[in-house]
């Protein structure tokens, strides 16, 4: 079973978002880093990109397969992990705390589109 983290919002494509304050952490779940595999490269946008919820922001690729990283809220990236850029593997190790990148949240009414837990939990056991 893939680890799921209590309080975090979740989407359909398996990404996560870590909300503190205006601001929202986006990555993907655990459950998504065991499909991938060895993760090998992570495509990320810039600072001060716009991203928008439901759109592509980036790429994750591993041995396996290359996965669009599809963003579940809208806002200004306001910092990148640029850990991941030398060690996109940190994924695998732990993909809860390698955050992928920081969004000043612009909706945040559209965290109620979004899974808690125990629903994201459900989702990935179907």
């Amino acid at each position: 079973m893939a680890k799921v983290i209590e309080g975090l919002y979740y989407s359909e494509s398996h990404e996560f978002v870590k909300v503190e304050g205006d601001f929202g952490y986006i990555g993907i779940t655990d459950y998504a880093q065991n499909a991938l595999g060895n993760v090998v490269y992570v495509d990320m946008p810039e600072v001060d990109d716009e991203v928008t919820a439901e759109e592509d922001f980036g790429a994750v690729e591993s041995v396996k397969a290359a996965s669009d990283l599809i963003s579940p809220v809208s806002g200004t990236v306001v910092e990148i992990n640029e850990a991941l850029e030398d060690e996109p593997e940190l994924l695998n190790k732990d993909a809860f705390e390698n955050w992928i990148i920081k969004v000043e949240l612009s909706d945040k009414s559209e965290l109620d589109n979004l899974m808690d837990a125990k629903a994201y939990e459900e989702f990935c056991n179907k």
